[in-house]
């Protein structure tokens, strides 16, 4: 989860931040003054994070000490402590604001995706994210998406074929673009087709796409668009789906429902520091 990547991120968040040091910390603390923190959660949430939050504190300052009380992936209550930190006041407090604005920011995410992850629960679809993600963060919001127990679409261009309505306007037609694709994507690579009509959804079975995704289609015309591909292909379901309707797109036949709304969307969570002076020895 930290990775070198990751690494660079809180470099630039604390650059962002305290790039200049922390004012009022340095003016009220000596060097040797010390506190010990606790993050709690002030709402119901799925907690994501965690280390990252970890690291921008002892990226700070190594002197911090961190315990994670809780793991990513954890529901949690509010009042419910998720990490203690204990060192330097000054660096505690210079790392506080951006310790939470990782952790609230994924613990959004998670949250949003175990409701969703919740909301079809008992059927055979996968809710899945997409690429709307939050630029260079796009790692971390898939993670946090996986905590709260939803899945993975491609993570970049790179990973398989996916042909989109301005692939198929450029290429002439659907037909074209797959067997173009075909062609020469890598052999393992699996090609999904966007469909927005049924003479699309045949046009893609003939062509004989792996995956077709069912773009902006209601529920009686999904349930058309299954029985057209009936089997030759799995079956992806996007647009307009949202938390309160997302279980009557979960039908028979379909197999992934995509929702950019999970990382575009989510709404950051409540978490709080509390310092209190350090314990006497």
């Amino acid at each position: 989860m930290i990775s070198p990547r990751t690494d660079h991120l809180i470099d630039l968040a604390l650059e962002e931040d305290a790039g200049l040091g922390d004012v009022t910390s340095r003016a009220i603390f000596p060097p040797e003054h010390r506190s010990r923190g606790y993050i709690e959660a002030k709402q119901d949430v799925v907690i994501c994070g965690l280390e990252v939050a970890a690291r921008v504190f002892t990226r700070t300052d190594p002197r911090l000490k961190v315990t994670l009380v809780a793991k990513d992936g954890d529901r949690v209550k509010p009042g419910t402590r998720v990490l203690n930190v204990t060192g330097p006041t000054e660096a505690l407090l210079t790392a506080e604001r951006t310790a939470l604005n990782f952790a609230q920011r994924l613990s959004g995410i998670a949250t949003l995706a175990r409701t969703f992850a919740d909301a079809v629960a008992g059927t055979s679809v996968r809710i899945v994210d997409t690429r709307k993600t939050t630029p260079g963060f796009r790692a971390l919001e898939k993670y946090a998406v996986r905590c709260g127990g939803c899945f993975n679409h491609r993570s970049s261009l790179g990973e398989h074929v996916l042909i989109k309505d301005n692939h198929i306007a450029a290429a002439g037609s659907l037909a074209q673009a797959v067997k173009r694709s075909r062609a020469a994507a890598p052999h393992l690579a699996r090609i999904e087709v966007e469909a927005k009509t049924l003479a699309q959804v045949r046009e893609a079975v003939r062509a004989k796409a792996d995956v077709i995704l069912l773009d902006n289609m209601s529920p009686d015309l999904i349930r058309q668009a299954v029985a057209a591909i009936a089997g030759a292909a799995l079956v992806e379901v996007s647009g307009g789906v949202r938390l309160e309707t997302v279980r009557s797109f979960a039908l028979p036949g379909v197999d992934v429902i995509s929702i950019g709304a999970l990382t575009h969307s989510a709404p950051a969570v409540d978490l709080s520091l509390t310092v209190l002076p350090a314990r006497q020895k």
